[in-house]
């Protein structure tokens, strides 16, 4: 069954791609919703809510902190008083006015075994290899995925970091070899997660939770090759996809599948892949694409789904002259975001009341 979206906003966001084929967009629990966008040698926070209200200026803008550095998933503080940042060689935090906070060193991103660093201690090596960082929703602390060890002792770890100092509190040793990775604050306030990409051996997948004294983490690995997508506020659980896109299911905090959404046949009885932007639109409803036009025509668009069954309710019809392909990003509040790059138009929609 079709359903009607309705387009509620449509502004010039240069660079706004990121938000929904990337790792620019930034929710708080009960909090701010923020796009943290590059430009030049600068990172630039919006409000999300303030761009959508006219509200052009940034919010804050701090100063990259290492020439030709543009790898890592970078955070910012819940008041926003400072921004962490995920380096090839340290996290580093940043305050409003660009001053230096405090530095936590980690062995170096580069791909290279054994290779040296000259000039500059911070000079970028060869690679796009990266880790992530997220500052906690009650900004006392910093989730960072770092490389540790020298040379041929490298080691992959997730650390948690006092976000006052940078002290090290608690480390996890990982069995990965990243390409990137990125993390997933749960709404609960307590939990975090993280996804690692590996290309092609895979992905892996964290939950933890730091109590003040103890690391308690849930490796679920040993049956999972799924990207961390999505959680909500309506739900214990969270969403992930499947490596190639065959599925989303939708999780309890444990791992435990509640239910799964496969995309539908073509007429071959031929499957398309679930593409990787899809999420909660609300708690009660999810939203997904199909991605491949050239190959699937009459299946390629985005759906919404039952968010607690996963079964599929109709497919999105919009508005004639528009322009929504591609990834989105659920916002969690009934409405969603697709970006137009011919036009840098970061474009909200919702459902049309009475299709769904």
């Amino acid at each position: 069954m079709p359903i009607n979206a309705r387009l509620r906003d449509a502004l010039p966001l240069p660079g706004g791609n990121a938000l929904v084929n990337g790792f620019a967009y930034e929710s708080r629990a009960g909090g701010a919703r923020r796009a943290l966008l590059r430009n030049g040698h600068e990172l630039e926070v919006f409000d999300l809510d303030g761009l959508f209200a006219g509200e052009r200026a940034p919010e804050a803008v701090f100063p990259l902190p290492w020439p030709g550095w543009d790898g890592g998933v970078h955070s910012m503080s819940p008041d926003g008083s400072f921004a962490v940042f995920s380096g090839q060689r340290a996290v580093r935090a940043v305050g409003a006015g660009g001053e230096t906070l405090w530095e936590y060193r980690h062995g170096c991103w580069g791909p290279e075994l054994g290779h040296r660093h000259s000039g500059d201690e911070q000079e970028v090596c060869r690679g796009s290899e990266h880790g992530s960082c997220r500052v906690s929703d009650d900004g006392r602390l910093v989730w960072a995925h770092v490389m540790t060890g020298e040379r041929d002792d490298w080691r992959e770890c997730w650390v948690v970091l006092d976000a006052g100092d940078g002290r090290e509190l608690a480390r996890l040793p990982l069995d990965s070899v990243t390409s990137g990775s990125h993390h997933v604050s749960h709404p609960d306030g307590i939990h975090m997660g993280l996804s690692i990409g590996m290309g092609q051996d895979g992905i892996l997948l964290y939950w933890a939770r730091w109590d003040g004294e103890r690391l308690t983490s849930w490796d679920l690995n040993e049956t999972m090759d799924r990207i961390l997508i999505d959680v909500h506020p309506g739900h214990a659980g969270f969403l992930t996809v499947d490596h190639y896109g065959a599925d989303l299911e939708l999780h309890a905090l444990d791992g435990d599948v509640l239910a799964v959404a496969e995309p539908e046949e073509d007429e071959f009885g031929d499957r398309p892949q679930w593409d990787y932007g899809c999420g909660f639109v609300d708690a009660d409803t999810v939203i997904a694409s199909v991605p491949d036009e050239d190959e699937f025509p009459l299946l390629a668009g985005h759906r919404l789904l039952d968010a607690r069954t996963m079964e599929e309710r109709g497919r999105l019809s919009y508005p004639a002259g528009t322009s929504a392909t591609g990834p989105v990003l659920p916002l969690g509040d009934g409405t969603w975001l697709t970006y137009d790059g011919a036009t840098g138009t970061l474009n909200r929609w919702s459902a049309q009341s009475g299709t769904t």
